[in-house]
C-alpha cells in the first residue's frame, strides 16, 4: 500500500476533525468533541500556531493524524506532547500508525526535546502493546487529572 506522511494544511482540517470524532466514538465519548473546523484552522495556523499536525494520506484521502504541541516540564525542560494519534478504523494495522509515530519522534528529536509524552486509555490494550513495542514507557502508576470548563467555573466561583 502506498501512503505519504506530510504536515497538515489549513484545508485538511475538516478531514482531521472527522478522524478526531472517529476517535471519540472509539473511546466511547461520541459527544465529547467540542472543537470545530474553524477552531482547528485558527489555532493550528497563523503567526503563532498552538499545534502541528501530521497527516497520513492514502489515495488522496487522509486516513490518519498525529497532532502535537510543545510543553515545558519543570523536571526536563522542553517536551513534546502527542495529543492524538488516530488511524481510521479501516486502515488500522496497515503501518500508518507506525509511520505517524515515526514522524512525531523525528520531529521531537529535531526540536531537541527531552521527552515526548501522551496518554492512552487503560483498556486500549492494542495501543498499549503498540507503544511498548516501540520502546515507550507506559506509566501505569500515574492518573490523568482534568478540570473541565464547568469545573473551572465552579472552582472560580469558590474563590
Amino acid at each position: 500500500m502506498d501512503f505519504s506522511i506530510r504536515l497538515a494544511s489549513r484545508q485538511d482540517m475538516a478531514e482531521v476533525l472527522n478522524l478526531i470524532k472517529e476517535l471519540a466514538v472509539f473511546e466511547k465519548e461520541p459527544d465529547a468533541v467540542e472543537v470545530s473546523v474553524e477552531d482547528l484552522e485558527i489555532n493550528g495556523f497563523g503567526e503563532y500556531p498552538k499545534f502541528i499536525c501530521f497527516v497520513a494520506e492514502v489515495d488522496n484521502k487522509i486516513e490518519g493524524i498525529a497532532l502535537v504541541y510543545n510543553r515545558f516540564s519543570t523536571w526536563k525542560g522542553n517536551v513534546l506532547h502527542l495529543e492524538d494519534l488516530v488511524v481510521s478504523q479501516k486502515m488500522r494495522n496497515s503501518g500508518l500508525g507506525t509511520a505517524l509515530l515515526d514522524e512525531v519522534i523525528k520531529h521531537g528529536n529535531k526540536l531537541g526535546v527531552k521527552r515526548i509524552s501522551w496518554e492512552v486509555l487503560d483498556w486500549n490494550e492494542p495501543a498499549i502493546d503498540f507503544y511498548i513495542k516501540k520502546g515507550a514507557d507506559v506509566k501505569r502508576d500515574w492518573d490523568v487529572v482534568h478540570l473541565n470548563e464547568q469545573g473551572i467555573k465552579n472552582y472560580i466561583s469558590r474563590l
